[in-house]
Protein backbone atom coordinates (compact mmCIF):
# COMPACT_ATOMS: atom_id res chain seq x y z
CA UNK A 1 0.00 0.00 0.00
CA UNK A 2 2.95 2.32 0.57
CA UNK A 3 4.71 1.61 -1.90
CA UNK A 4 2.23 1.98 -4.44
CA UNK A 5 1.45 5.03 -2.56
CA UNK A 6 5.03 6.24 -3.43
CA UNK A 7 5.11 5.34 -7.05
CA UNK A 8 1.85 7.47 -7.55
CA UNK A 9 3.55 10.43 -6.03
CA UNK A 10 7.00 9.78 -7.66
CA UNK A 11 4.97 10.47 -11.12
CA UNK A 12 3.78 13.88 -9.54
CA UNK A 13 7.65 14.46 -9.99
CA UNK A 14 6.66 14.96 -13.62
CA UNK A 15 5.14 17.95 -13.16
CA UNK A 16 6.92 21.39 -13.67
CA UNK A 17 5.15 23.34 -11.44
CA UNK A 18 7.28 24.10 -8.27
CA UNK A 19 4.15 24.31 -6.20
CA UNK A 20 2.86 20.75 -7.49
CA UNK A 21 6.62 19.85 -6.82
CA UNK A 22 6.29 20.82 -2.94
CA UNK A 23 3.16 19.11 -2.31
CA UNK A 24 5.05 16.19 -3.93
CA UNK A 25 7.77 16.42 -1.37
CA UNK A 26 4.99 16.98 1.63
CA UNK A 27 3.30 14.50 0.33
CA UNK A 28 6.22 11.35 0.20
CA UNK A 29 7.65 12.64 3.77
CA UNK A 30 4.30 12.33 5.46
CA UNK A 31 4.10 9.44 3.72
CA UNK A 32 7.34 8.45 5.01
CA UNK A 33 6.30 9.48 9.04
CA UNK A 34 3.43 7.70 8.56
CA UNK A 35 4.34 4.42 7.60
CA UNK A 36 5.29 2.30 10.70
CA UNK A 37 8.41 0.62 9.90
CA UNK A 38 10.19 2.27 6.25
CA UNK A 39 13.28 -0.59 5.24
CA UNK A 40 15.57 -2.21 2.28
CA UNK A 41 14.44 -0.94 -1.26
CA UNK A 42 12.04 0.64 -0.04
CA UNK A 43 13.95 3.51 2.27
CA UNK A 44 16.28 3.29 -0.46
CA UNK A 45 13.66 4.90 -2.89
CA UNK A 46 12.23 7.39 -0.15
CA UNK A 47 15.92 8.63 0.47
CA UNK A 48 16.44 8.94 -3.45
CA UNK A 49 13.03 10.46 -4.01
CA UNK A 50 13.49 12.81 -1.12
CA UNK A 51 17.16 13.72 -1.56
CA UNK A 52 16.43 15.00 -5.11
CA UNK A 53 13.23 16.74 -4.55
CA UNK A 54 14.79 18.66 -1.35
CA UNK A 55 17.35 19.18 -3.73
CA UNK A 56 15.36 21.46 -6.05
CA UNK A 57 13.60 23.21 -3.46
CA UNK A 58 14.14 26.62 -1.75
CA UNK A 59 15.54 26.80 1.77
CA UNK A 60 11.88 27.36 3.77
CA UNK A 61 11.38 24.25 1.99
CA UNK A 62 14.40 22.44 2.73
CA UNK A 63 14.24 24.28 6.53
CA UNK A 64 10.45 22.20 7.15
CA UNK A 65 12.16 19.36 5.84
CA UNK A 66 14.89 19.57 8.22
CA UNK A 67 12.71 20.12 11.48
CA UNK A 68 11.08 17.12 10.67
CA UNK A 69 14.21 14.92 9.99
CA UNK A 70 16.08 15.71 13.11
CA UNK A 71 13.03 14.48 15.11
CA UNK A 72 13.60 10.98 13.24
CA UNK A 73 15.15 8.17 14.87
CA UNK A 74 15.77 6.41 11.83
CA UNK A 75 15.65 8.90 8.79
CA UNK A 76 17.07 8.72 5.25
CA UNK A 77 20.64 8.20 5.45
CA UNK A 78 21.45 10.26 2.25
CA UNK A 79 19.08 12.96 3.11
CA UNK A 80 20.33 13.57 6.43
CA UNK A 81 23.84 13.68 5.57
CA UNK A 82 22.75 16.36 2.64
CA UNK A 83 20.69 18.42 4.97
CA UNK A 84 23.53 18.41 7.78
CA UNK A 85 25.79 19.83 4.65
CA UNK A 86 23.78 22.42 3.24
CA UNK A 87 25.37 25.62 2.70
CA UNK A 88 22.65 27.14 4.22
CA UNK A 89 23.47 27.06 8.14
CA UNK A 90 19.52 27.82 8.58
CA UNK A 91 18.74 24.37 7.05
CA UNK A 92 21.47 22.43 8.56
CA UNK A 93 21.48 23.45 12.31
CA UNK A 94 18.25 21.43 13.07
CA UNK A 95 20.35 18.58 11.99
CA UNK A 96 23.40 19.26 13.30
CA UNK A 97 22.32 20.73 16.47
CA UNK A 98 19.60 18.17 17.14
CA UNK A 99 19.82 14.78 15.26
CA UNK A 100 20.63 11.53 16.72
CA UNK A 101 21.17 9.83 13.55
CA UNK A 102 23.87 11.25 12.74
CA UNK A 103 26.96 9.39 13.53
CA UNK A 104 30.71 10.52 14.44
CA UNK A 105 31.76 10.06 10.67
CA UNK A 106 28.69 12.22 9.20
CA UNK A 107 29.52 14.77 11.96
CA UNK A 108 33.69 14.99 11.44
CA UNK A 109 32.80 15.05 7.51
CA UNK A 110 30.95 18.61 7.97
CA UNK A 111 33.79 19.53 10.65
CA UNK A 112 36.14 19.08 8.19
CA UNK A 113 34.91 20.94 5.55
CA UNK A 114 32.10 24.09 6.98
CA UNK A 115 32.55 26.99 7.94
CA UNK A 116 32.01 28.63 11.93
CA UNK A 117 28.14 28.41 11.73
CA UNK A 118 28.68 24.38 11.07
CA UNK A 119 30.99 24.36 14.02
CA UNK A 120 29.07 26.09 16.30
CA UNK A 121 25.82 24.08 16.02
CA UNK A 122 27.70 21.00 16.33
CA UNK A 123 29.08 22.80 19.32
CA UNK A 124 25.38 22.36 20.56
CA UNK A 125 24.79 19.13 20.34
CA UNK A 126 23.32 17.33 23.73
CA UNK A 127 26.59 14.80 23.45
CA UNK A 128 30.10 15.47 21.56
CA UNK A 129 32.65 13.05 21.45
CA UNK A 130 36.27 13.37 21.74
CA UNK A 131 37.12 12.81 17.96
CA UNK A 132 34.23 15.63 16.90
CA UNK A 133 35.54 17.90 19.85
CA UNK A 134 38.86 17.89 18.78
CA UNK A 135 38.33 18.44 15.14
CA UNK A 136 36.16 21.62 16.04
CA UNK A 137 39.28 22.79 18.52
CA UNK A 138 41.24 22.68 15.61
CA UNK A 139 39.13 24.10 13.47
CA UNK A 140 37.08 26.37 15.31
CA UNK A 141 37.63 30.45 15.95
CA UNK A 142 37.43 31.78 19.49
CA UNK A 143 33.25 31.75 19.58
CA UNK A 144 32.96 28.14 18.38
CA UNK A 145 35.85 27.00 20.70
CA UNK A 146 33.95 29.48 23.57
CA UNK A 147 30.72 27.45 22.42
CA UNK A 148 32.38 24.53 23.07
CA UNK A 149 33.75 24.85 26.36
CA UNK A 150 30.53 26.03 27.87
CA UNK A 151 28.84 22.60 26.52
CA UNK A 152 28.90 20.28 29.60
CA UNK A 153 27.89 17.24 27.35
CA UNK A 154 31.38 17.96 24.62
CA UNK A 155 33.81 15.19 26.05
CA UNK A 156 36.89 16.18 25.59
CA UNK A 157 40.57 13.98 25.81
CA UNK A 158 43.55 15.40 28.26
CA UNK A 159 45.20 16.18 24.43
CA UNK A 160 42.39 18.69 23.84
CA UNK A 161 41.94 20.47 26.33
CA UNK A 162 45.90 20.95 26.85
CA UNK A 163 45.53 22.08 23.37
CA UNK A 164 42.56 24.90 24.45
CA UNK A 165 44.73 26.03 27.32
CA UNK A 166 48.04 26.61 25.64
CA UNK A 167 45.62 28.33 22.73
CA UNK A 168 44.38 30.63 26.16
CA UNK A 169 47.49 31.70 27.45
CA UNK A 170 47.89 33.75 24.85
CA UNK A 171 44.79 34.70 24.26
CA UNK A 172 42.20 36.41 26.42
CA UNK A 173 39.24 35.98 24.55
CA UNK A 174 39.28 32.09 25.86
CA UNK A 175 39.94 33.22 29.30
CA UNK A 176 36.83 33.14 30.43
CA UNK A 177 35.70 30.04 28.62
CA UNK A 178 38.71 27.90 29.80
CA UNK A 179 38.29 28.80 33.26
CA UNK A 180 34.57 28.11 33.62
CA UNK A 181 34.87 24.77 32.11
CA UNK A 182 33.60 21.93 34.70
CA UNK A 183 35.52 19.15 33.06
CA UNK A 184 39.11 21.35 33.09
CA UNK A 185 41.87 19.15 34.91
CA UNK A 186 42.49 21.34 37.99
CA UNK A 187 46.48 21.16 37.02
CA UNK A 188 45.84 22.81 33.78
CA UNK A 189 43.05 25.26 35.73
CA UNK A 190 46.12 26.15 37.43
CA UNK A 191 48.36 26.79 34.55
CA UNK A 192 45.92 29.64 33.99
CA UNK A 193 46.32 31.69 36.79
CA UNK A 194 48.94 33.66 36.12
CA UNK A 195 47.75 34.80 32.56
CA UNK A 196 43.98 35.92 33.66
CA UNK A 197 42.59 38.67 35.70
CA UNK A 198 41.70 39.06 39.34
CA UNK A 199 37.99 37.60 39.28
CA UNK A 200 39.12 34.32 37.41
CA UNK A 201 41.88 34.02 39.62
CA UNK A 202 38.90 34.24 42.32
CA UNK A 203 37.47 31.37 40.44
CA UNK A 204 40.50 29.27 40.20
CA UNK A 205 41.17 29.35 44.15
CA UNK A 206 37.74 28.46 44.85
CA UNK A 207 37.64 25.91 42.70
CA UNK A 208 40.66 24.69 44.60
CA UNK A 209 39.73 24.94 48.38
CA UNK A 210 36.79 22.80 47.04
CA UNK A 211 38.77 20.09 45.24
CA UNK A 212 38.84 16.98 47.31
CA UNK A 213 42.25 15.49 48.14
CA UNK A 214 42.11 12.45 46.38
CA UNK A 215 40.98 14.92 42.98
CA UNK A 216 44.08 16.76 43.97
CA UNK A 217 46.53 13.98 44.01
CA UNK A 218 45.38 12.34 41.03
CA UNK A 219 45.28 16.09 38.85
CA UNK A 220 49.17 16.56 40.41
CA UNK A 221 49.98 12.73 39.04
CA UNK A 222 48.25 13.51 35.26
CA UNK A 223 50.21 17.25 35.32
CA UNK A 224 52.72 18.30 32.69
CA UNK A 225 56.19 18.33 33.81
CA UNK A 226 57.67 20.01 31.42
CA UNK A 227 59.49 23.51 31.40
CA UNK A 228 58.12 26.02 29.50
CA UNK A 229 60.65 27.63 27.75
CA UNK A 230 58.74 31.23 27.42
CA UNK A 231 60.55 31.94 31.14
CA UNK A 232 63.71 32.61 29.42
CA UNK A 233 67.07 32.38 30.91
CA UNK A 234 68.54 32.41 34.60
CA UNK A 235 69.67 36.21 35.39
CA UNK A 236 73.54 36.54 35.05
CA UNK A 237 74.06 36.44 38.84
CA UNK A 238 71.78 33.34 39.42
CA UNK A 239 74.99 30.89 39.93
CA UNK A 240 76.31 33.19 42.47
CA UNK A 241 72.85 34.12 44.96
CA UNK A 242 72.46 30.37 44.71
CA UNK A 243 75.53 29.36 45.62
CA UNK A 244 75.13 32.45 49.04
CA UNK A 245 71.87 30.98 50.00
CA UNK A 246 73.16 27.56 49.84
CA UNK A 247 75.48 28.40 52.55
CA UNK A 248 72.63 30.45 54.17
CA UNK A 249 70.64 27.11 54.23
CA UNK A 250 73.26 25.00 55.83
CA UNK A 251 73.23 26.87 58.71
CA UNK A 252 70.12 27.07 58.63
CA UNK A 253 69.57 31.04 58.62
CA UNK A 254 67.39 31.21 55.63
CA UNK A 255 64.40 33.33 57.47
CA UNK A 256 61.36 35.48 56.83
CA UNK A 257 63.53 38.22 57.88
CA UNK A 258 66.50 37.27 55.83
CA UNK A 259 64.30 37.67 52.79
CA UNK A 260 62.69 41.01 54.10
CA UNK A 261 66.84 42.52 54.45
CA UNK A 262 67.48 40.70 50.42
CA UNK A 263 64.37 42.85 49.09
CA UNK A 264 65.31 46.09 50.89
CA UNK A 265 69.07 45.71 49.88
CA UNK A 266 67.76 45.22 46.34
CA UNK A 267 69.33 42.05 45.87
CA UNK A 268 66.55 40.41 43.76
CA UNK A 269 68.41 37.21 42.71
CA UNK A 270 68.74 36.33 46.18
CA UNK A 271 65.47 37.00 47.19
CA UNK A 272 64.01 35.03 44.53
CA UNK A 273 66.42 32.04 45.56
CA UNK A 274 65.58 32.11 48.92
CA UNK A 275 61.86 32.82 48.26
CA UNK A 276 61.66 29.66 45.95
CA UNK A 277 63.99 27.62 48.70
CA UNK A 278 61.32 28.68 51.49
CA UNK A 279 58.15 28.44 49.33
CA UNK A 280 59.08 25.41 48.04
CA UNK A 281 58.79 26.61 44.03
CA UNK A 282 60.49 27.44 40.96
CA UNK A 283 62.94 30.51 40.51
CA UNK A 284 60.99 31.57 36.94
CA UNK A 285 57.50 31.67 39.13
CA UNK A 286 58.75 33.71 41.76
CA UNK A 287 60.32 35.91 39.55
CA UNK A 288 57.13 36.46 37.67
CA UNK A 289 55.69 37.27 40.88
CA UNK A 290 57.88 40.25 41.49
CA UNK A 291 58.52 41.58 37.79
CA UNK A 292 55.09 41.98 37.08
CA UNK A 293 53.95 43.01 41.05
CA UNK A 294 51.70 39.81 41.57
CA UNK A 295 51.02 40.64 45.10
CA UNK A 296 47.76 38.43 45.18
CA UNK A 297 50.25 35.26 43.59
CA UNK A 298 52.52 37.06 46.32
CA UNK A 299 50.10 35.91 49.08
CA UNK A 300 48.76 32.22 48.16
CA UNK A 301 52.78 31.87 48.08
CA UNK A 302 53.02 33.63 52.08
CA UNK A 303 50.19 31.81 52.69
CA UNK A 304 51.04 28.62 52.37
CA UNK A 305 54.46 28.98 53.74
CA UNK A 306 53.07 30.24 56.84
CA UNK A 307 54.13 33.37 56.91
CA UNK A 308 52.65 36.51 59.15
CA UNK A 309 50.81 39.05 57.80
CA UNK A 310 53.43 41.89 58.84
CA UNK A 311 55.77 40.16 56.78
CA UNK A 312 53.47 39.79 53.79
CA UNK A 313 52.87 43.42 53.66
CA UNK A 314 56.60 44.70 53.51
CA UNK A 315 56.99 42.12 50.86
CA UNK A 316 54.43 44.33 49.59
CA UNK A 317 55.04 47.39 50.51
CA UNK A 318 59.09 46.98 49.20
CA UNK A 319 57.86 45.82 45.97
CA UNK A 320 55.49 48.48 45.09
CA UNK A 321 57.84 51.25 46.49
CA UNK A 322 58.09 53.30 43.18
CA UNK A 323 53.97 53.03 43.75
CA UNK A 324 52.90 56.44 44.50
CA UNK A 325 49.87 54.53 46.77
CA UNK A 326 52.02 51.92 47.88
CA UNK A 327 50.53 51.97 51.01
CA UNK A 328 47.12 51.94 50.26
CA UNK A 329 47.69 49.13 47.50
CA UNK A 330 48.93 47.35 50.49
CA UNK A 331 46.26 47.31 53.01
CA UNK A 332 44.44 46.55 50.05
CA UNK A 333 46.07 43.32 49.29
CA UNK A 334 46.52 42.99 53.13
CA UNK A 335 42.93 42.28 53.55
CA UNK A 336 43.58 39.81 50.55
CA UNK A 337 46.01 37.90 52.76
CA UNK A 338 43.36 37.50 55.96
CA UNK A 339 40.60 36.59 53.71
CA UNK A 340 42.57 33.95 51.89
CA UNK A 341 42.47 30.68 53.37
CA UNK A 342 45.60 28.89 53.76
CA UNK A 343 43.89 25.04 52.55
CA UNK A 344 43.14 26.91 48.92
CA UNK A 345 46.69 28.49 49.31
CA UNK A 346 48.20 25.45 50.44
CA UNK A 347 46.43 23.43 47.15
CA UNK A 348 47.73 26.12 44.11
CA UNK A 349 50.50 26.14 45.51
CA UNK A 350 51.20 22.49 44.94
CA UNK A 351 49.96 22.70 41.47
CA UNK A 352 53.12 25.33 41.00
CA UNK A 353 55.45 23.34 42.58
CA UNK A 354 55.16 20.99 39.30
CA UNK A 355 57.76 22.86 37.73
CA UNK A 356 59.89 22.61 40.21
CA UNK A 357 59.74 18.98 40.25
CA UNK A 358 59.86 19.42 36.73
CA UNK A 359 63.53 21.31 36.62
CA UNK A 360 64.86 18.63 39.41
CA UNK A 361 64.13 16.46 37.37
CA UNK A 362 66.08 18.01 34.15
CA UNK A 363 68.64 19.22 36.14
CA UNK A 364 69.22 15.80 37.50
Amino acid sequence: MARSKLHDLLEMAREPSSERRRELLRGVTDLFFSSEEVRGEEMELFDDVLSQLAGEMEEAVRLELSHRMAQSSAPPRGLLRDLARDTSITVAEPILAGSHALTDDDLLSVARTRGQDHLRAISQRPMVSEAVSEAIVERGDDDTVSLLLANNGARMSRETHELVVDRAVENPALHAAVVGRKSLPVDLLNEMYFVVEARLRSEILARNEAIDPAELDAALAAGRKQLATRDGALPSDYAEAESQVQLLRARRAITPQVLAGFLRARETTKFLVALSELADIDFHTARRILERRELDALSIVCKAAGFERSLYLTFAVLILDRDANAMGRAREYGELYESLPREAAQRTIRFWRIRREAGDMAAA
